[in-house]
């Protein structure tokens, strides 16, 4: 009895002493920056050879690294195709959408058309817009691929829809202007030109789709601006 206390506390020391259970690792800040350079690579591929042409060899080509190399990071091509839809969204998020979010209302409606007209004019992905072209090249192919792009540009229209929403309750936008038309509109405009852009070199279809839009977007405020 007393062997078995004895050896009850020496377990017990052992324990205090040995601390706690390690913590599950984290992946390291270098392996995220290497992640993060081989997305941003595969995102401008993409967005010239599309979803599709994107391949874990062609990628593996391009960085001049081993498959295998990239197998660690992806196990698969469409786990590969659903990561750089997210890097993608990531890019077009910081460039298009929280920069619109210092307004409200008329202005933020505005500023979400000027952004996307920005980023589509600088060429922010060398193949123009990437969720233009995504849309149009997966728009029946069912997936994951897919599902994550119908995700991303039903919250793109919503953020239209949801500013001219905000200036139609404060008065900026016509009572009887149906609002998600309005942002199905713009939308539409913006496709238009990131296809013209892309299909017929056309550099001045962007002044011209500015145009286009800020019309749009004038005939929904027509009467309140009369009245001020």
């Amino acid at each position: 009895m007393k062997a078995r206390q004895q050896r009850t506390r020496v377990s017990d020391r052992s324990q205090r002493h040995a601390g706690p259970p390690p913590a599950v690792p984290l992946r390291r800040p270098r392996g995220l920056k290497t992640r993060r350079a081989i997305l941003r690579k595969a995102v401008n591929l993409a967005s010239i050879e599309g979803l599709e042409g994107l391949t874990i060899g062609k990628l593996a080509s391009a960085l001049r690294i081993s498959k295998s190399g990239l197998f660690a990071h992806f196990g698969s091509k469409e786990d590969l195709q659903c990561a750089v839809v997210d890097a993608a969204r990531e890019i077009f998020v910081e460039k298009v959408v929280r920069p619109a979010y210092g307004f409200r209302g008329l202005n933020r409606l505005r500023a979400l058309c000027e952004n996307w007209l920005s980023y589509g004019e600088r060429k922010v992905f060398p193949g123009g817009c990437f969720f233009s072209a995504a849309s149009l090249e997966f728009d029946d192919r069912p997936g994951r691929v897919r599902d994550r792009v119908v995700e991303l540009m039903k919250k793109w229209l919503a953020n239209l829809e949801q500013a001219a929403r905000e200036a139609q309750s404060a008065n900026e936008i016509k009572k009887e202007v149906d609002v998600r038309q309005l942002a199905f509109e713009i939308q539409a405009l913006a496709m238009g030109a990131n296809w013209s852009s892309r299909l017929f070199r056309d550099k001045s279809v962007f002044r011209l789709v500015r145009g286009a839009i800020l019309q749009r977007i004038d005939q929904a405020t027509e009467s309140m601006q009369s009245r001020e």
